[in-house]
């Protein structure tokens, strides 16, 4: 369809031909195809039909070709061996390669006109009788084709696939065609989701959805994405964290709740970073941190074996196995085994000058609980090899969770699981005094602004409640074997070329 103006007026027009403005500066082999579009046309076909009986898939004949003697398959053409008036090819669908056999005696020769106007990249279907060449091979000797897509472009080269590494992110379905067999990384994500909601549902939570755009930001120290809303006069936020609304809902009286949703942090992008990425968060009443390293350990366990089939992983090498127990240690104990730093027993001015030996750069205001946070990253991350729960933080990593009870008020029961150096996750025993809430939002009011409304919420009474998350992509990324989240993400954020 195109517009045109008639009378003064805008109205829509089909469009018969190709414009031959479309064809206008075009390279040699796609101004091709576009005079094989209006070759196609001239022989009555329509070369963009609305639908098509499909009867079985490439995968189905291939596996009971001695049950299908006759059938009707689709599929992108992948390969064209020609031979005069006959000719072998390939068509691709979504679950495989298919041969097909035609020859022009068999079809007439207005269907083998249409046959020798097609190219790879063109989406046909195929009726025929199944059969096996010499070779073995099994092959649809094709009684009838039908044109179900004259594509203009041509894909990338078959034997090596898309070279430029951006343009693999940025026209993610050309590299599903060129390469299909990325296709299932993308398919073991799915499962991997359906298999956290499967875990979460059969522990009965409850799945719920927390706002996207929310007037007060929270649940995590990061910088949000920021917009206005013109009817109601006022800036709103893309979620960082559904936590605060979880929250709100055990004060209500859910007992088991979670999200498993989109969050955006207007933060960096590398190899483990997306501005937007997928995140689940749940909480239940009455556990504590050292319930939920239960839960999380079961939860990582039942993922891999039904998204999998197996508990064991291999990533980059190395063997992890979810069905053996993670390690537990605390953030202090770590930096004394792996770093030989017994921070315990340091100045804050010797912490400082650690940190300066280790070039780490501060932004705002630096305290001791900072530094120790930042020399454990610089120091311990990259070592937390196998599965383990880094425990008990500095109380200025967060002001959403409960002190120590030690009494020790400079850590709070936090942890963090780390796999292959990648901290995936995060969870507390969660702060349901609003007193000490209040005093700890005022405290760190640079990175978690005053949400009065959920200080209101625990006032009105939150049981002891265990909450954490998972980041499914960094998650996807360990059990498909891929080095970035750009990998495990179809669509990533990118910058505009």
């Amino acid at each position: 369809m195109k517009e045109e103006k008639k009378n003064g007026k805008l109205r829509l027009v089909r469009e018969e031909e190709t414009s031959q403005d479309d064809r206008a500066n075009k390279p040699k082999v796609i101004e091709d195809r576009y005079k094989k579009l209006e070759e196609i046309r001239k022989l009555g076909i329509n070369p963009y039909p609305y639908r098509f009986d499909r009867k079985n898939t490439a995968d189905e004949i291939l596996k009971d070709s001695e049950k299908i003697k006759k059938t009707i398959v689709a599929g992108r053409i992948v390969s064209l061996r020609p031979m005069g008036k006959a000719a072998f090819a390939h068509i691709l669908d979504h679950t495989g390669k298919i041969q097909f056999y035609i020859k022009e005696d068999d079809v007439g020769e207005n269907q083998y006109k249409l046959f020798k106007l097609l190219d790879l990249g063109d989406i046909i279907g195929i009726e025929g009788e199944i059969f096996k060449t010499k070779t073995g091979e099994i092959t649809v000797h094709t009684k009838k084709l039908t044109l179900l897509c004259k594509t203009l472009l041509p894909l990338p080269d078959k034997f090596h696939g898309i070279q430029d590494p951006e343009l693999i992110y940025r026209k993610r379905y050309l590299d599903l065609i060129s390469d299909p067999e990325k296709k299932k990384i993308f398919e073991a994500r799915a499962k991997i989701i359906s298999a956290i909601r499967e875990f979460l549902d059969k522990n009965n939570y409850i799945e719920v959805e927390t706002p996207i755009l929310q007037p007060v930001y929270g649940g995590a120290a990061a910088t949000p994405f920021t917009t206005h809303h013109k009817e109601l006069e006022m800036d709103l936020y893309l979620k960082i964290s559904p936590e605060l609304y979880l929250k709100r809902l055990i004060v209500a009286g859910f007992d088991r709740v979670y999200d498993l949703n989109k969050n955006f942090r207007n933060e960096g992008i590398d190899k483990t970073h997306n501005p937007e990425f997928t995140m689940v968060e749940w909480y239940r009443a009455y556990f504590d941190y050292n319930d939920v390293m239960d839960e999380f350990e079961e939860m990582c366990k039942f993922i891999a074996k039904k998204a999998l089939g197996t508990t064991k992983i291999n990533y980059q090498g190395t063997e992890i196995d979810f069905a053996k127990k993670w390690r537990r240690i605390t953030m202090v104990d770590a930096l004394e085994e792996f770093g030989g730093i017994s921070v315990n027993d340091m100045s804050d001015d010797e912490l400082r000058e650690l940190a300066d030996q280790y070039k780490i750069k501060f932004e705002g205001e630096v305290t001791r609980g900072v530094i120790i946070g930042e020399l454990f990253k610089e120091i311990v991350e990259p070592k937390l090899i196998q599965p383990t729960f880094v425990t008990d933080h500095p109380v200025e990593s967060t002001p959403l969770c409960k002190p120590l009870r030690t009494g020790d008020s400079k850590f709070v029961e936090r942890f963090e699981p780390f796999i292959m150096g990648m901290e995936v996750g995060n969870a507390y025993s969660e702060l349901n005094d609003p007193i000490l809430q209040k005093k700890f939002f005022k405290e760190q009011s640079r990175q978690y602004p005053m949400d009065e409304d959920f200080i209101e919420a625990i006032e009105t009474g939150m049981p002891p409640t265990g909450g954490s998350s998972l980041g499914v992509d960094r998650f996807v990324m360990l059990l498909t074997d891929q080095k970035s989240i750009r990998d495990v993400i179809l669509f990533p954020t990118m910058k505009p070329r």
